[in-house]
């Protein structure tokens, strides 16, 4: 183990590229010394990383530096909502220390001044370090989602050629809204269309219709090559239609045609029905992500 000697400490409220390279350095260690996946979401913090991104001044970034280097991290992520997301790492050397306690005591502090009403910390389901300390907080269990890769080589055939994905635009914020609540009981609207000026990234909202009635949704992310699916969701009045894969299928078809060289998204472990769907068209499971939260006491 290392000792500490100069150590800093850096709150920021976004990423700026130098952070971004620090952190995933700093992730890969901890990936290769801990055999585990961590779910930081850097490249979508860069992405927004713009001031006119950031509507609302929070400290979102925590890090302890020695020496200069970074050897722990902590992030929040908000992506609207009554929940906050934590992850982070702490350097193999630099473990058994308070680095990651001192992190989260911060960014603990920094939720109680939020509106947001419940703290979620995720940790790989086979890192018993993660599992220990976020038990050690008082957190309870919330849940636990897979994270699924698609198996590119694999074919899907669209079945009904009826349905079509409309980009949303503003016009559409209501519904997706909607649908939100419908399908995640999130009371928030997705931010669409957004990409930066060099082209990296893409957050895209698809409606799905079909003859111009709605019958669900999707947003897909591209960052860097890498392509996620998310807020899939087919209206109750429409389901069992095999509307769910059309969707599925359509937004495998976006991202491949932008060339997304790896398809990704997660689901809950107890949605039996959507795991199955999402297997039947080439997903694998590629590790488990355990939820744990702490609500604020006035919520309890």
């Amino acid at each position: 183990m290392s000792e500490i000697k100069n150590p800093e400490i850096l709150l920021k409220t976004r990423l700026d590229k130098n952070d971004y390279d620090a952190i995933k350095k700093l992730e890969e260690i901890c990936i290769r010394h801990d055999e585990t996946s961590l779910k930081l979401e850097l490249d979508y913090k860069l992405s927004v990383s713009s001031p006119k991104a950031m509507e609302k001044v929070y400290i979102n970034e925590f890090m302890f530096r020695e020496e200069g280097i970074l050897v722990g991290y902590l992030g929040i992520c908000d992506f609207g909502g009554s929940e906050i997301e934590l992850n982070g790492m702490v350097h193999p050397d630099y473990r058994r220390k308070g680095v990651f306690s001192k992190l989260f005591s911060l960014a603990s502090a920094e939720w109680q001044n939020r509106n947001s009403s419940t703290m979620l910390l995720l940790t790989d389901k086979n890192s018993q370090a993660g599992t220990n300390f976020i038990k050690s907080t008082g957190a309870s269990y919330n849940h636990s989602e897979y994270d699924m890769v698609l198996n590119m080589d694999k074919d899907i055939k669209r079945r009904l050629n009826t349905v079509r994905l409309r980009k949303s635009t503003a016009d559409d914020a209501e519904e997706a809204a909607r649908q939100n609540l419908i399908y995640f009981n999130m009371e928030f609207t997705e931010e669409d269309n957004v990409e930066t000026t060099d082209g990296s990234y893409s957050n895209i909202t698809y409606i799905a219709e079909e003859n111009s009635t709605s019958v669900g949704k999707v947003r897909t992310e591209l960052n860097n090559g890498r392509g996620g699916i998310f807020g899939l969701g087919v209206l109750p009045e429409f389901r069992g239609k095999g509307y769910g894969r059309e969707i599925l299928t359509m937004a495998i078809e976006e991202l491949k045609k932008n060339k997304a060289g790896e398809i990704f998204l997660q689901v809950l472990t107890d949605n039996s029905n959507a795991l199955n769907l999402y297997k039947s068209c080439g997903f694998e499971e590629r590790y488990t992500m355990e939820y744990y939260a702490i609500r604020k006491k006035e919520d309890l």
